[in-house]
């Protein structure tokens, strides 16, 4: 069975972070257009169907995350 690298491992990490929003974005290499799917808890996973592979997560409510981590 052929296996496919679901986040590719030679490609670099981009963010940008809406403080006004409280969202962060993560693409795996260059932003492009891929399908979202929210898989629960404020975190979207973006996927690109035609290369197989993961292209991005969004984490909505960044910040109130951290503040929980260090209550």
């Amino acid at each position: 069975m052929a296996t496919t690298e679901l986040i590719p491992s030679n490609r670099a990490v981009e963010w940008s972070y809406d403080a006004k929003a409280d969202v962060l974005y993560l693409s795996f290499g260059e932003p492009r257009a891929a399908v979202g799917q929210d898989i629960g808890e404020g975190v979207v996973v973006r996927y690109d169907e035609t290369m197989g592979q993961v292209v991005g997560l969004t984490v909505i409510g960044l910040r109130a995350r951290l503040e929980r981590c260090h209550e």
